[in-house]
């Protein structure tokens, strides 16, 4: 019997990369390739329809890349494939609009989520998913591996050991991802060295360091100014830390960006500690550095914070505290967005964040029709994970709540922090959320929702607390959204006797059923009020942008 075998090559994607490698050589482009050069390198080593990974992070952006990619000639490349976790810059845009790039699968776009919902609009983007980070980082090993990568480091020795410093962020997911997958790395750094302070990327990882002619923007996300929170945010955070951080003994959480997180940072020292909460709450974090949480550290309320990024203006202060930070043995933070998210997800057990509209079934989102804002990590951070088997206290008492009978699993906490309206007084509270009529602009198979109602623990308003373990049927449910939606259309059409009989139970909890004395809601009890007092705090170590200087 004669039996035919086939022969199959097993390497044509490494082929692939040779070939463009082999072609930048006989163009003269080496490892370190010159800065005027980076658009003729480009255009030699990604293909039409490559799949390209920019590294556009919350914080740090490969900037010179991604501007000198807007400018290669869209007749040699086109059709790019974009992965990005973050559409920050006008350049990340600029792409699609010339027609060099068609597809792009991100995570979040909130500088550019207006240029974005145009485009959508237009019919001059094709966006494959929305994600959150560790979805999008899990699909650069599996179906959306990059044949190119464009990232950022603070510095490069001659091999090509790249230190990224303090802002390390994605970098290693999308290198590993790329670099063990036959695809191409391209880095740009700030400077060249004779040693870098430590390896954080291998030399043999890399195939082209350019020295970019100005240093890799950062943006100050974290960054939130104590003079602009108000008496209304410290009230919301007054019944956060007496309602929820104290029954659940909240001691490992993330908090997500804004001034009515940060109103709960700077009450720490001051409202918590006359609750007698310190080490009783907030001691492990999973969080950037935020400068708001300097009072706290100093207080002595937190052991140790692991950070996805880190903030401008913080390295000193981070340097001088490595009980608290992960740092390496150069004295900078060691940043890592994929464990951070993963810590987020199984190892804490609150999550407190902001959205821009929330249903009557507590689904939220900050997708609408004219901002394509995208989720960053919420999804995944405002999440009960059914992978988690260790317990704690508080996830163990929201698994009580949520069940009549036998517990056989905890329950995270998941918090929507809100005021019923937004700028321009835009409710926050809806009949149905714009994610609706944005699936059918995007031809998406699925709304973007950011967090589902089901994941929902609690919602917490100017009005009150409605605690949505405790529903047992989605009527009640309804009621207790209604029941804290103030003065919105939504609150107006309340079951005024449902709602009392809510209350009744606990379901619905005002500022006075916590005892607290809403004329003590002000500025006074903020342990920081200005940018300067957080530099005072510090002792100095903490240089905040100069956007956030007034002396």
């Amino acid at each position: 019997m004669n039996t035919t075998i086939n022969e199959t090559t097993w390497d044509t994607q490494k082929t692939k990369r040779l070939a463009k490698i082999n072609v930048a050589a006989d163009k003269g482009l080496k490892k370190l390739v010159p800065n005027d050069r980076v658009v003729e390198l480009l255009e030699t080593v990604i293909a039409r329809e490559d799949k390209v990974c920019i590294e556009g992070n919350n914080q740090k952006q490969a900037d010179f890349l991604s501007e000198c990619l807007s400018q290669c000639n869209p007749d040699v490349l086109n059709n790019l494939h974009i992965l990005q976790s973050v559409l920050a810059l006008p350049s990340h845009i600029d792409i699609f609009e010339k027609g060099i790039a068609s597809k792009v699968d991100f995570s979040f776009a909130g500088p550019q989520a207006l240029r974005l919902a145009k485009l959508v609009q237009k019919q001059q983007i094709h966006i494959g998913s929305i994600h959150t980070y560790l979805e999008l980082y899990g699909r650069y090993f599996i179906d959306l591996t990059p044949n190119v990568c464009l990232i950022t480091a603070h510095s490069a020795d001659a091999d090509g050991n790249l230190y990224t410093g303090s802002n390390t962020e994605d970098t290693p997911a999308i290198v590993e991802a790329t670099a063990f997958k036959s695809g191409i790395v391209i880095a740009q750094v700030n400077e060249l060295v004779d040693d870098v302070p430590r390896v954080d990327i291998p030399a043999d990882w890399v195939d082209f360091v350019i020295v970019a002619p100005r240093p890799n923007y950062i943006e100050p996300l974290f960054t939130r100014d104590p003079a602009q929170i108000t008496d209304v945010q410290i009230l919301m955070a007054m019944m956060v830390i007496k309602g929820i951080y104290a029954p659940y003994q909240i001691k490992r959480l993330n908090h997500g960006i804004g001034f009515n997180t940060a109103a709960i940072e700077l009450l720490l020292p001051t409202y918590a500690e006359e609750l007698n909460l310190k080490g009783k709450i907030c001691t492990n974090w999973a969080l950037n550095p935020h400068p708001t949480m300097i009072p706290a550290i100093e207080s002595g309320f937190v052991e140790s914070i692991h950070s996805f990024g880190s903030e401008v203006g913080m390295d000193d202060y981070i340097e001088k505290r490595p009980d608290i930070f992960f740092t390496g043995s150069d004295g900078s933070m060691r940043s890592n967005r994929a464990f951070s998210q993963t810590a987020g997800l199984y190892a804490c057990d609150l999550f407190i964040g902001s959205t821009l509209q929330i249903d009557l079934q507590g689904n939220s989102s900050t997708a609408t029709v004219d901002r394509i804002a995208g989720f960053g990590g919420a999804p995944n951070m405002g999440s009960d994970p059914h992978g988690r088997r260790h317990s704690s206290y508080g996830y163990l008492k929201a698994g009580q709540e949520a069940t009549d009978g036998r517990v056989i699993k905890g329950r995270k906490l998941v918090v929507q922090l809100v005021e019923t309206f937004r700028e321009n007084m835009n409710p926050v509270f809806v009949e149905e959320l714009d994610a609706w009529q944005l699936q059918e602009k995007m031809g998406s198979d699925f709304p973007p929702i950011m967090i589902y109602g089901d994941d929902v623990t609690h919602i917490v308003t100017e009005e009150g607390i409605a605690n949505l373990l405790l529903c047992r049927t989605p009527e009640e449910r309804e009621q207790a959204i209604r029941g804290v939606a103030g003065y919105t259309a939504i609150g107006m059409e309340r079951d005024h006797e449902k709602v009392k009989e809510l209350r009744a139970r606990g379901i619905i909890q005002r500022p006075e059923d916590f005892g607290i004395d809403i004329s003590k809601a002000n500025r006074d009890l903020l342990a920081a009020k200005s940018v300067k007092d957080l530099v005072r705090w510090s002792n100095g170590t903490y240089a905040p942008p100069s956007r956030f200087r007034n002396w």
